[in-house]
């Protein structure tokens, strides 16, 4: 009896083993990439031709017919055409949970003419419902025009006649029609009383209807125009990321703004729960609270600590690595020490003194409690009292092991990039020089933007190092305005911004956006170079990057962006295996008659 009862279990036991064996994932990869120009970003093996993927990762790299082995029957291959492919570009430093409206927004990114863009309004005055505005939110500048200037106040009255009209250039001032004056109350108690506002008046001493100041401004502005509803908010995301990936973006870091966690999360859940999340969206926290002084570091401690614990590193997102990550607190860490970033207008200096016991007693929390932060300056006047402090707290909690890095940084000196490096931080740069840097000549002289910022001497010290966007309000989301500008040293306008020795080669700059931009998402070892074993992230480029004049540069797009070894976008060739989009929230959205950037559409 004993016996076949043994024979039985064994006989059982068989059957489920050779089950299990048969059921087992078909050897070889599940994507092929052949007949590409691989810029893998390794030093190992820096070309190749073909890539696969199994399992979100990438498989082997090497030769069409080392790869071709690795095919099973149900393994899909891509022909790359000849084109160039790279690793998926990481923005380290962009702002998409702060513009959850991106879908109201007609978006003049790229745009050629000034006439062109007005046009633009014109049409969507047309189309937009009683009741909501017409809206221009930065991404743009008047140098990237042919007319070189901004519009006026009268051409803009003349395309948006009936609809409240802002158009908002950076972070740097705003035009208003009639109809968002009265509105906003501009002139009235009802206008946010912000510090540093100026109105530009006529000759009776009335608001003409252009506005300057600086970011909080800009923010208060934004909360006071038409809300965008949950779902369109979702939409937004949904676009403003289909837009990143058009550009060969594979991942980000949200750098903070108006929806702090864990409220801006609800929006992301909605795409992480059905696996639509085309980016790999790591996340620092800002928390500007309800209105008036805050403490915004205690703020952050509450509300990881209490409101929705979570730790650093910590992934919100079920299956996608580095999908939602908490990487900390930032950008902006006390608004009493905000140094803005408005090249129209001298520096804000802030005391050093302030700055001082800001770093004491703030900073010093995060560093105590081992929460990376991430610090919004852009001048190195406001750099060495951080650092002064900084060094101080370093002297009594190491801040060794912990991610931490200076945002903006555009002045900083060659003293205080040897600090940096030696305290164990990064710099997290961006192309705002690109767009605005025919401001910052006329504020600070020509000399002085040769040298903004110091590209050359920061990937020569081999300091932790990114290039970024700063999207969607500082700056335009294309990156690849930012590797035009860095390679040729031309901003949009055509104006020399940058010195001959003061720029990167068509590699260096590449780097910045890819394996550089890893360190910011402690991802150095998964994410930046095309190598075995790396996630499954990269882009095949319309025009060869490495061969196009530097004119071109900047018009360059991605035809197939493949992030976490799925298709997110593709275009051209490649046109059906991009996934469908949901219909656009709302209906009448600009972006859906003209697309996020020109050209799109």
């Amino acid at each position: 009896m004993i016996r076949k009862i043994f024979i039985a279990f064994v006989t059982s036991l068989s059957f489920s083993v050779a089950q299990a064996q048969t059921t087992q994932e078909q050897p070889g990869a599940d994507l092929i990439v052949i007949n590409a120009k691989i810029f893998t970003g390794s030093r190992a093996q820096p070309e190749a031709s073909a890539l696969a993927v199994k399992n979100g990762r990438i498989y082997s790299v090497g030769s069409d017919a080392d790869i071709l082995g690795l095919k099973n029957s149900n393994t899909e291959i891509i022909d790359a055409r000849s084109r160039t492919l790279i690793p998926g570009i990481i923005d380290a430093h962009i702002h998409v949970l702060n513009d959850l409206a991106y879908n109201y927004n007609v978006r003049w990114d790229g745009v050629p003419t000034l006439r062109r863009a007005l046009t633009m309004l014109s049409e969507q005055a047309a189309r937009t419902p009683k009741g909501q505005w017409v809206k221009v939110i930065g991404g743009w500048s008047p140098y990237q025009f042919e007319e070189n200037r901004f519009p006026t106040l009268d051409e803009l009255r003349s395309a948006v006649p009936d609809r409240p009209l802002i158009v908002q250039y950076a972070y740097n001032q705003a035009f208003l029609n009639k109809q968002a004056m009265e509105a906003l109350g501009v002139g009235t108690d009802r206008f946010p009383k912000v510090p540093d506002t100026e109105f530009e008046r006529d000759s009776r001493g009335n608001p003409t209807g252009v506005i300057h100041g600086y970011t909080w401004l800009f923010l208060a502005l934004e909360s006071m125009v038409p809300q965008p509803t949950f779902d369109e908010q979702v939409s937004s995301m949904v676009y403003s990321i289909h837009g990143l990936n058009r550009f060969g973006v594979t991942s980000i870091i949200d750098n903070g703004g108006r929806w702090p966690y864990p409220k801006a999360q609800a929006r992301v859940d909605v795409l992480a729960r059905d696996n639509r999340l085309n980016v790999r969206m790591p996340f620092v926290d800002l928390q500007l609270g309800d209105g008036g002084p805050v403490n915004m570091v205690d703020l952050e401690i509450e509300a990881i600590t209490k409101t929705a614990p979570i730790s650093a590193g910590q992934n919100l997102h079920p299956t996608l690595a580095h999908g939602h990550e908490y990487r900390g607190a930032g950008e902006v860490l006390s608004g009493e020490v905000h140094d803005h970033e408005n090249f129209d207008r001298p520096a804000v200096i802030i005391g050093p003194e302030k700055m001082r016991r800001f770093v004491e007693q703030d900073v010093m929390k995060l560093v105590q409690r081992r929460i990376p932060f991430r610090m919004h300056v852009s001048y190195n006047e406001n750099i060495s009292p951080f650092l002064d402090a900084l060094e101080k707290v370093n002297e009594t909690i190491s801040l060794d092991g912990l991610k931490w890095s200076l945002e903006h940084a555009e002045t900083i000196s060659p003293e205080n990039i040897a600090r940096v490096k030696k305290l164990g931080g990064g710099i997290a740069l961006d192309a705002k020089m690109a767009l605005h840097g025919d401001g910052f000549i006329r504020t600070y002289g020509r000399e002085k933007a040769l040298e903004t910022p110091r590209l050359r001497m920061l990937v020569d010290s081999g300091i932790p190092l990114a290039m970024t966007t700063d999207a969607f309000r500082a700056a335009t989301f294309n990156p690849w305005v930012a590797v035009s500008w860095m390679v040729s040293g031309k901003a949009v306008s055509g104006s020399e911004i940058l010195a001959e020795n003061n720029r990167l080669s068509r590699t260096e700059a590449l780097k910045l956006f890819t394996s550089g931009a890893a360190w910011f998402v402690n991802a150095e070892a998964e994410l930046g170079i095309i190598a075995p074993g790396n996630l499954a992230d990269f882009a095949v480029l319309d025009r060869d990057y490495f061969a196009v004049p530097e004119d071109q540069i900047s018009s360059i797009s991605s035809v197939l962006t493949i992030m976490d070894g799925k298709v997110v976008f593709g275009a051209q060739d490649y046109s059906a295996l991009s996934p469908k989009l949901p219909d656009i929230l709302p209906a009448w959205s600009p972006v859906k008659y003209f697309g996020g950037y020109h050209g799109e559409k």
